[in-house]
């Protein structure tokens, strides 16, 4: 599960040969959450909802890097690091 980014304790990751539609997976303490790149939805999972505010003010930011990203992995290529919220 390679990292993409990681800030205020959050973690945030893609996997390989993962199934569509694009999504992130993002970490922080004991929770755990999917979120859809398209329309930055939570599809799985669950975050504190502060935690879950900043999450989806950096994928906003970085959108088109996270689709970048997306298909990167599913061609069996390494993700691009992304700068993390500031």
């Amino acid at each position: 599960m390679p990292e993409i980014s990681r800030f205020y304790g959050i973690i945030i990751a893609m996997f390989f040969s993962e199934h569509n539609p694009p999504h992130f997976h993002d970490r922080y303490g004991g929770s755990k959450a999917s979120i859809g790149i398209k329309d930055l939805t939570m599809t799985e999972g669950a975050l504190p909802p502060r935690v879950l505010g900043l999450v989806i003010e950096w994928a906003a930011k970085h959108r088109s890097e996270l689709l970048e990203n997306w298909n990167r992995i599913s061609q069996g290529l390494q993700p691009e690091r992304i700068e993390p919220l500031e």
